[in-house]
């Protein structure tokens, strides 16, 4: 096949290889969960969150020999940088697409030595920056290590510049952390940022909880601002019908003692009358 297809190039002829998209491999749940968390996530935060535009896939073949179709890596996780994230990727060809993907994970399967050794060896021809192997179950084999993260290092291509049962590596290529969280079938892998990674990037569930959350304490706070305008006003309004008894009373106060002098003076006066009435009569009746 490799001769026929070194033929067809060399007369210009369409490449004949078949490129498989897909091949039947055991993938754990665990593995599926995983990424099914963190591929979104991982989206969201190079789109959204720093507004660097990439596609990030999973499980696609990557292609990087023409003509032969043994030439191939099929990365858990990977980053496209500079590609619609909306891209429909079924396989990815170096030598038509031309980009290399920034960043690759592998979780590590039953089959670790495979994952362990041939996943470096594979990511350099393909020219990958940095690869992080990561391996759910480090505790059950004697060679075993949580995070191993590779760099391309000058002349000396993809080196392994970390290795770490520590919960926590940082990616230089992504510009985060990735941390594992939990413990057997509830292990998942999320990415942190912070200078050491302490602060975990919300999943989409999380955001819109707390987008939630925050939705409804603007409301409370609102609706806490309107009782107290009320309440202010429902003060206000007492004080002022509080002055307006205070005045009617001064005013009824008023009105009876003027209505008592008008009393005394009516009652004076009737008392001066009687008495001119009276001297009168006595007047009268000592002319008589």
């Amino acid at each position: 096949m490799a001769a026929m297809a070194t033929s067809s190039a060399r007369r210009g002829l369409p490449d004949p290889t078949i490129y498989p998209e897909e091949e039947r491999v055991g993938e754990s749940m665990l593995q599926r969960w995983i990424l099914e968390l963190l591929r979104p996530l991982l989206a969201w935060w190079l789109n959204v969150r720093h507004e660097r535009t990439a596609f990030v896939g999973a499980d696609q073949f990557i292609y990087w020999r023409q003509y032969d179709s043994s030439a191939r890596v099929a990365p858990d996780l990977y980053v496209l940088p500079g590609v619609d994230p909306l891209t429909a990727v079924r396989t990815w060809k170096l030598w038509l697409d031309r980009v290399v993907p920034s960043f690759a994970l592998e979780i590590v399967s039953e089959a670790w030595e495979k994952d362990y050794m041939d996943a470096p060896v594979r990511y350099e021809a393909v020219g990958v920056p940095e690869l992080v192997i990561f391996d759910p179950h480090f505790e059950t084999h004697r060679e075993g290590v949580r995070w191993q993260v590779y760099r391309r290092v000058g002349k000396r291509g993809l080196i392994r510049v970390e290795a770490a049962n520590a919960d926590r590596v940082r990616s230089k290529s992504l510009g985060c952390w990735l941390r594992a969280i939990g413990e057997g079938q509830k292990l998942r892998v999320r990415i942190a940022e912070g200078a050491m990674g302490d602060v975990l990037v919300p999943t989409a569930e999380e955001r819109a909880e707390a987008e939630r959350a925050e939705k409804e304490a603007a409301l409370a706070a609102k609706q806490a601002a309107l009782a107290t305008e009320q309440a202010e006003r429902a003060a206000k309004e007492a004080a002022l019908a509080a002055r307006e008894a205070e005045r009617s009373a001064k005013e009824a106060a008023l009105a009876a003692k003027q209505a008592e002098q008008a009393a005394k003076e009516a009652a004076l006066t009737r008392v001066a009358e009687l008495e001119r009435e009276l001297r009168r009569r006595q007047s009268s009746r000592a002319k008589r």
